[in-house]
Formats: C-alpha cells, sequence, structure tokens
C-alpha cells in the first residue's frame, strides 16, 4: 500500500509542469510567409529539467499562459504543507450531529460485510407518543444529513426552507428524520472511516454498496429510535430513488412514498455522466487507487468530476438567460482556460466542491446510483445472491471473499460494435422502454414496484431536467397505476414553471415544495 501511495506521489511529481512563459517577440507577417511547411509542424524539444519555457528564434507566437494550471499547482502545494500529524484530507463533517452506531453486522446486496457502522443523522420537531409521525427524509448524492439548522448547528441546510413549522415538511406536525448515506462522508461509515479489524482506513477496501444498503442501515437507525412505522418516505434525486426503495423493502413500515426528480431503475445516460465522473477522478494520480487519506487528496480530479455533474444539474435555456455567450472580459484575447461566463461559473462550482467531499465516497455512492433497479428480475436475482451469503457466512463463519482479484471485471478484448437491431427498438425521447407492451410500461419493472400497490405515492419530475428527465417520473407513475395503485398523484413541472433543470427540487419552495406540503398534509 505504501508504496503505491510513493508511486502515486512520484508519477504526480513528474507530471506537474510549470505553465510556458516565454519572452520572444512575434514574427513580422513577412517572416510568418517565409516559414516552410516543414517549420510550421516542427515543435523544438522541451527541455526536461526546465521550469520555464525557453525562447524559441523560430516560433510564430509566445505559449500561453494557464492560470487555471497554476492555481491546481498552488493548491498542491499548499495541501502538502499541511500537518503532517493530521494530514492533508480536510475533515468533511462540520457542525454536529447525532449519531447511530450499530454493532451488529451488516450484509451488503454484493457479499462485503460491515461488522459495525455508522449512521449520522439530525431531526426537527418532536416525535409523538406513540411514534407515528416520522418521517424519513433522503438526501441527494452528496448531501449531508444537515437539511435544516438545529441549535447545535445553525448554518442554513440544503432543504431549508422546505422544512419547518408550516412549512412542506410541517415539524408542527411530523418528527423529520434526515440521514448522512452509508458510503458517505458527513458521520456515516464510508471509505474514509476506520476498518475496525486493523484500525486503518478502508479507502478502496470498502465493499461495494447499493441504494438498497443505504436504506436497511437507515432501518436500522429507525430500529434504535424505537419508529416501526414512517407516517412516510421523502427523497430527491438519489433521494427519490431511495425513497422507492424504502417502499419496496419495508412496504409494512412506510405509509406515504414521495419521490421527485428520480427513478424506479438507473439509465443509460445517468449511467455514462457519473461514469466519465469518476474516470476523471480516478485518472488523477493523486487518487492512488484510494489510498490517498496521507497524501494529497486528488482536487483536480474532483473538480473535474463536479464540472461535469454541474452541467447535468441545470439547464441549457436557463444558462443561455443567465449567461448567453458573454465572456468574463471580451476586452481580452481568448484563452484555454475559463474565458466564458459559463465556463467560469462551471471553474467555480468545481473549484468550490473539491474539497468538501470525500472522492472515495463520490465513487462508492455513484456507483450505487447506476446499479439501482427495482425491476422484478434484478431484485430476485439479488435476494438469491444475498442468500448465497448468508449461508456461505452461517458455513464458514467468515465473509465471501467479494474483492478477489481473479473475479475482477475486465475490458472485452473485442470493442463493442453498433448492431443494426441495437437502434430498431429505441423510444422517442419522452417515452420509456417497454418490455413487452409498446403503449405501456415494463411487465417486469410493474412486479417490481408490486410492493407499493396499498401506498399513497407523489411522483414529481421537471421537464427542464436532463440528468432525471421527465419521462423517467412518468414511468414511475404508469408503472404504478398499471399494477392497480388508486392513490399516486403525477406532478410535472414544465418549462414555462421551471429552468432549473435537476435542481429545481433545491431551489422551488412555490411548486415543489407547495404540491409536497399537500400531498403530506
Amino acid at each position: 500500500m505504501r508504496s503505491l501511495q510513493n508511486a502515486a506521489r512520484s508519477a504526480s511529481r513528474t507530471l506537474m509542469t510549470s505553465p510556458w512563459r516565454p519572452s520572444e517577440p512575434r514574427l513580422s507577417l513577412a517572416g510568418n510567409r517565409a516559414l516552410s511547411a516543414h517549420s510550421l509542424h516542427t515543435v523544438p524539444p522541451r527541455k526536461a529539467s526546465s521550469t520555464t519555457a525557453e525562447p524559441r528564434e523560430n516560433s510564430s507566437n509566445p505559449a500561453m499562459s494557464f492560470p487555471c494550471l497554476d492555481a491546481q499547482e498552488a493548491k498542491s502545494a499548499l495541501l502538502s504543507a499541511r500537518s503532517l500529524q493530521s494530514g492533508p484530507e480536510p475533515s468533511y463533517t462540520t457542525g454536529q450531529h447525532e449519531r447511530f452506531h450499530c454493532k451488529d453486522p451488516l450484509l451488503l446486496d454484493w457479499g462485503g460485510v460491515l461488522p459495525e457502522f455508522d449512521v449520522a443523522y439530525e431531526t426537527w420537531g418532536k416525535l409523538n407518543a406513540d411514534k407515528s409521525n416520522a418521517i424519513l427524509l433522503h438526501t441527494g448524492l452528496s448531501a449531508s444529513s444537515h437539511a435544516h439548522s438545529t441549535p447545535s448547528n445553525p448554518k442554513p441546510g440544503w432543504w431549508e426552507k422546505f422544512i419547518g413549522p408550516g412549512l412542506p415538511l410541517d415539524t408542527d406536525k411530523y418528527f423529520v428524520i434526515c440521514t448522512n448515506v452509508l458510503g458517505g462522508c458527513y458521520g456515516s461509515t464510508g471509505p474514509s472511516s476506520m476498518d475496525p479489524s486493523d484500525g486503518k482506513r478502508y479507502a478502496t477496501r470498502f465493499p461495494i454498496l447499493t441504494l438498497d444498503d443505504m436504506v436497511r442501515a437507515q432501518f436500522r437507525l429507525l430500529d434504535g429510535l424505537g419508529i416501526q412505522k414512517l407516517a412516510a418516505s421523502v427523497g430527491s434525486s438519489m433521494g427519490g430513488m431511495q425513497s422507492l426503495a424504502a417502499g419496496v423493502l419495508f412496504p409494512t413500515r412506510v405509509g406515504k412514498i414521495v419521490s421527485i426528480s428520480g427513478c424506479a431503475r438507473s439509465h443509460p445516460y445517468s449511467i455514462a455522466m457519473r461514469h466519465t465522473q469518476r474516470q476523471v477522478l480516478m485518472m488523477d494520480p493523486k487518487w492512488a487507487r484510494g489510498f490517498y487519506y496521507d497524501a494529497i487528496p486528488p482536487h483536480s480530479g474532483m473538480k473535474l468530476a463536479r464540472e461535469i455533474a454541474t452541467v447535468t444539474y441545470r439547464s441549457g435555456p436557463e444558462w443561455e438567460k443567465r449567461f448567453g455567450r458573454q465572456r468574463a472580459d471580451p476586452s481580452k484575447q481568448p484563452a484555454l482556460c475559463a474565458d466564458f461566463l459559463i465556463e467560469t461559473y462551471l471553474d467555480h462550482a468545481g473549484e468550490k466542491f473539491c474539497l468538501e467531499y470525500d472522492p472515495n465516497s463520490l465513487l462508492y455512492v455513484s456507483k450505487a446510483m447506476d446499479l439501482f433497479d427495482l425491476g422484478h428480475a434484478h431484485q430476485t436475482e439479488t435476494r438469491r445472491r444475498r442468500a448465497e451469503f448468508e449461508t456461505r457466512i452461517a458455513d464458514s463463519g467468515i465473509a465471501p471473499q467479494v474483492s478477489d482479484p481473479a473475479c475482477s471485471l475486465t475490458l472485452p478484448e473485442k470493442p463493442y460494435e453498433e448492431q443494426p437491431s441495437a437502434t430498431a427498438s429505441v423510444p422517442p425521447l419522452n417515452e420509456s422502454v417497454s418490455s413487452d407492451a409498446p403503449d405501456g410500461p415494463p411487465r417486469d419493472l410493474i412486479t417490481g414496484l408490486a410492493p407499493l400497490k396499498d401506498h399513497p405515492v407523489l411522483v414529481m419530475g421537471v421537464a427542464s431536467d436532463i440528468l432525471f428527465p421527465a419521462w423517467q417520473q412518468r414511468e414511475i407513475a404508469n408503472t404504478l397505476r398499471a399494477g392497480g395503485n388508486q392513490a399516486v398523484e403525477h406532478v410535472e413541472l414544465g418549462e414555462d414553471l421551471s429552468l432549473f433543470g435537476h435542481d429545481t427540487f433545491l431551489l422551488d419552495l412555490k411548486h415543489i415544495g407547495g404540491a409536497l406540503g399537500r400531498f403530506l398534509q
């Protein structure tokens, strides 16, 4: 492990170079015309030992400067200078939260076992005498349990305007619980936590998770609080997926269900976008295959991953109104670093986030989103696999070796090739894929969501959302109705109401909050 970290640091030092700032004058137009075709495509070799560009006698133009790269190198130097005792990795938890510690092992869907684990949570309102007024609020991918301010942590939460007396999640009526998901880094057990078996951080020894695993951990917390049945399960984005999963896994323990800007199964576009984010993060040499906790964290990879994610969180029409084609400083020559206003916006979003969330948590939680599928076949296979793992553990007394390198995935020798039949059944952009009826939801999904037949369900979506398109929320509603659920309410905000895309659930108190409040009354 140590040699891996040292190799990563060595590679990082080798790759890091300072920007070029040559001082040679521009050539005249006559001199430019005199250049041969060969010289236009010939670049003198750069001196490896030099940290600045040497003047070039035959250069047409001076090399550009790259302040964006300067900033990343300066940040690495600053992080490297942090206290050796605490390490440069930041502390992601802020303020105060409650901690539930479960000493009972948790078997995960893909065979991993957590011998013990923590769930960080916060609450608002008061639990009534029979403990029947609890609402479990599920978060998005990178959110903490801090959905609303508390006396011990007065900082505004990520759903500050939605929680409180008389608000959509009415704390005069409900006891609201929000957790940091298993695999996260805001107090719940995740890759940055200590493995109790050896006292070292899990890093990428942490087992693969699913959203169902996260929900099971949440219900261990409910057990600890003595809550047998929730008044409602509420969630947006990834939380909207978890909210449905809570009802499917524990149908007798959930009353109403709210899923906002979520889906019943992850679809290729969102999987592709999360894959891209993970790739740019893992390609950062400082990631060191996950063992960076006593070194410089992969802040550049995290920054780029967040910029990609931010592109999917909003909509093109909104950015057209906010930024248009305006450049940050039209008087200056165009640059290869952030130049247009939209680029500076993305740069700021990435820079703000890159040290606020653990990179390994991003990898694990986003992968759990990719694996999400409430279809009947997927659920059946998961139950079979879990039963097999339970039997192996009972027989041997130890967890199965799910991390055996011999079982690791490898890329196929032959790359994927488009097949004529592959596009024959592709539906219009506003429709879902149906395996059996061209005008209805897939039978597999209808069967998979059957446990929710008798639950009141509110499904909300936004037409401008490109990450979880509105057809995915329509798929949920149509599937539930096809399965006989007569208590499904579907709300879709058109572009006349919101251009905020996927982030609408964070911003639109009037339409998202209004529909939520009425449903929970």
